[in-house]
């Protein structure tokens, strides 16, 4: 065991509780991370500059869409935890499928039922589905964050053993191994990192061109995630796949491949102008 091991700073999953009613950090993180990613939004659609004047919806627009996001957000993200992390123990457990609180979201469900949303309101209201998708994945980053803090908070999805590592830990539910903690490195990179990318994308005018934002999102998300994989513990029931890759790698392959193709497209396109 290394000299240096960082003790892990236990900290109670549950926020508040009153009686059988309990806030948790895990739920906390959501309801944060949806409520900052609105104001962000709101404040990109009311910066003309980034549009070339006006942004092709309102700020009204998007209020009225946050109710459909939170709902693709957390049906899809448990929906694809059933089905692509732990499909067997859910069928034999139907009522656990519900207890959202124990954790248990995967984030490629979850964007998934996010695209749905952005496709079933921009038909709705005819507005630019691809602007509508553009300010969602450019605010995602902000959830993604404080869901990883959360992981950390919840000491779950650690990281691979790293007893030569001075800033490794030791997890309470981890066993007396020391680990990576790999809930921080993936809240730098697919949650800080990935938004600093998507702002600079901004700058440059991307939102011009409906579909950039979700097509560069994408992708790196996709390379993000897949670099956090090396360091995170695969999830026990699946281990390891195809050629030593994990379930968080195989699934990122076709969201990268979706996220160029939106790219692709949305450079094909010339850039809307006022």
């Amino acid at each position: 065991m290394p000299t240096l091991v960082l003790p892990f700073p236990v900290i109670d999953p549950v926020l508040i509780s009153v009686g059988p009613f309990a806030v948790r950090w895990y739920a906390l993180a959501y309801i944060a991370g949806i409520l900052l990613g609105w104001l962000y939004a709101r404040a990109l659609i009311r910066t003309q500059q980034y549009w070339d004047g006006k942004a092709p919806l309102t700020v009204l627009d998007y209020d009225d869409f946050i109710v459909w996001v939170t709902l693709g957000i957390i049906l899809g993200g448990r929906i694809g935890y059933v089905l692509f992390y732990n499909f067997p123990h859910f069928i034999a457990n139907p009522m656990e499928m519900l207890e959202v609180w124990k954790g248990g979201m995967s984030f490629h469900g979850g964007f998934l039922g996010c695209v749905l949303a952005v496709v079933l309101f921009g038909w709705k209201r005819n507005i630019s589905i691809g602007s509508l998708g553009d300010l969602t994945c450019a605010a995602g980053p902000i959830g993604i964050f404080l869901g990883r803090l959360a992981n950390f908070i919840n000491s779950e999805l650690w990281g691979r053993p790293a007893p030569d590592v001075p800033w490794s830990m030791v997890f309470p539910n981890g066993g007396p191994i020391p680990r990576h903690p790999s809930q921080l490195y993936e809240a730098a990179m697919e949650g800080a990192l990935l938004f600093v990318l998507l702002y600079i994308a901004i700058r440059m005018g991307a939102l011009r061109r409906p579909g950039l934002i979700i097509g560069l999102f994408a992708m790196f998300y996709a390379v993000l995630r897949s670099c956090g994989e090396f360091f995170r513990e695969p999830d026990a029931q699946l281990g390891f796949l195809w050629g030593g890759m994990t379930m968080g790698m195989v699934l990122s392959v076709p969201l990268f491949l979706a996220g160029v193709g939106f790219a692709v497209v949305a450079m094909r396109k010339p850039a809307r102008t006022a």
